[in-house]
C-alpha cells in the first residue's frame, strides 16, 4: 500500500474500515485457500493483503485508543 492510499484509509469513517478489513480477509481467505490446491501466479499478493489487513487493524486501533482518551 502506497502513502496515497493510507492517506485515502484516514479519512475513512470507522464503518468503512471494518468493511474494508471484513473485505480484505475473505480476499486473503480465499487466496490461501487456491494457493493450497496450486500455486497463485503471485504470491506476493498475499504478503499484500496481509499488510493492508495489519495497516487497518492499526488505524481502527489507534481510533479506539484516541476516542478512549478523549472520554
Amino acid at each position: 500500500m502506497k502513502s496515497k492510499n493510507w492517506n485515502e484509509m484516514k479519512n475513512m469513517l470507522d464503518v468503512e474500515l471494518s468493511e474494508k478489513l471484513s473485505e480484505l480477509q475473505d480476499k486473503i481467505f480465499r487466496l490461501r485457500f487456491r494457493h493450497s490446491m496450486a500455486p497463485v501466479k503471485n504470491p506476493l499478493e498475499i504478503r499484500e493483503i496481509r499488510k493492508d489487513i495489519a495497516r487497518t487493524k492499526t488505524l481502527i486501533t489507534q481510533r479506539k485508543k484516541t476516542k478512549k482518551e478523549s472520554e
